[in-house]
């Protein structure tokens, strides 16, 4: 079923996204470091790029799951362009990752890395959580930190892990707190993987009305270079890397990250620690897809399982489980508010969350913003608003 994406807020004209598929894999073509994909569906290049927006929730039908083909062509990675644009970008003849820093005054020291394993720490401090993965074939991460501190966070994976070069980026989403390092690594060759959505997010002037901000798109090679639609893994530095869209719950571009050798579950911002999970119903998040998400997280963790949220502390299966179940029973109690013919008012006043306030925090944002999440939702859902 093919349906309309559109630029959100920006008067932008109507994309519509094709009927078909392209299944199987792209050839990346790097030189350096082996990243051998297994099992990977849809995966396609977007050098070229089309910069609508996916379809938001505005009064307008859901995402479907259904993709598009693919519009470019391969994205290689060649070690002497790297250097030159990385240089350019930086302002200064330096090693990649030394000359991003230059960008703004160094400052690690606010920095806090906590190890997980012997070859994966997280970087907290500098937006939302960064995830590093170091191997001999290279250093990946997952997500960036914020624009105003990507630079700190590069140069102390530098510190941490000796590496001139950061090969593969994930993004869980396209939030600005996640996805700073994109403008210094992509110029440079870095393969940046994400969910084709939030790669049409950052390509499109996005109104967070709830933020009370205006996003400019990143520029081309800042946007993701290889995106997806559904699942898929790969090999990486002697580790099975999957990954997996996390339909409409934050965004409507989210994704997990699964070192599955390690255990580790990155989740992004579908994981809140010590504040309610706010759904973002302006790119396409509401409490459903959120609830549904850590249900898809569960089906993939254990007991031993460390999950890294978006922001805070790394957690472990009781609080995804929590999570779920403070999700749940939230949802269907305020789906039958909305259903009463409430106003976000009205259901703030109504003190719906009062039981979970003490563990997840202030609840007037995830309340409103709820409620907007519902509402676009109404008819979808078969609720009769009095």
């Amino acid at each position: 079923m093919g349906l309309e994406r559109r630029r959100e807020a920006s008067g932008g004209e109507r994309h519509r996204p094709h009927g078909g598929r392209q299944a199987g894999t792209h050839r990346s073509g790097y030189r350096k470091g082996r990243l051998h994909r297994v099992g990977s569906r849809e995966l396609r290049s977007a050098s070229r790029d089309r910069s609508s927006a996916p379809l938001a929730h505005g009064g307008q039908k859901p995402i479907d799951r259904a993709g598009r083909p693919a519009d470019g062509g391969g994205h290689r990675v060649n070690r002497r362009r790297f250097l030159t644009t990385a240089v350019a970008a930086a302002g200064t003849a330096l090693s990649p990752l030394a000359a991003r820093t230059v960008l703004a005054t160094p400052r690690t020291d606010d920095l806090v890395v906590t190890p997980i394993t012997d070859r994966l720490f997280v970087i907290s401090g500098g937006g939302g959580n960064v995830t590093v993965f170091d191997s001999p074939e290279g250093v990946l991460l997952v997500d960036g930190g914020s624009p105003e501190r990507a630079a700190d966070i590069l140069r102390l994976v530098k510190e941490r892990t000796g590496a001139d070069h950061v090969h593969t980026l994930f993004n869980t989403h396209w939030h600005w707190e996640h996805t700073g390092a994109n403008r210094l690594l992509g110029p440079g060759g870095t393969r940046i993987i994400a969910h084709e959505n939030t790669r049409l997010w950052l390509g499109a002037e996005v109104n967070c009305k709830w933020r009370k901000r205006v996003f400019a798109p990143l520029p081309l090679e800042a946007r993701p270079n290889e995106t997806f639609y559904t699942n898929g893994a790969l090999y990486f530095g002697g580790e099975r890397i999957e990954y997996g869209y996390l339909l409409q719950a934050h965004t409507d571009g989210d994704i997990y990250v699964f070192f599955r050798n390690a255990n580790v579950l990155v989740a992004g911002d579908v994981v809140s620690v010590g504040a309610y999970p706010i759904p973002d119903y302006s790119t396409g998040g509401w409490i459903g897809g959120t609830e549904n998400a850590t249900k898809t997280l569960l089906e993939l963790a254990d007991e031993s399982t460390r999950i890294v949220p978006g922001i805070g502390p790394v957690q472990g299966l009781d609080h995804l489980r929590a999570e779920h179940e403070m999700l749940s029973t939230l949802r269907l109690r305020l789906s039958k508010l909305l259903a009463q013919g409430m106003s976000a008012q009205d259901m703030i006043d109504a003190e719906p969350t009062r039981e979970y306030d003490a563990v997840w925090g202030d609840p007037l944002l995830f309340i409103r913003n709820v409620w907007y999440g519902l509402s676009l939702r109404a008819r979808e859902l078969g609720v009769s608003i009095v």
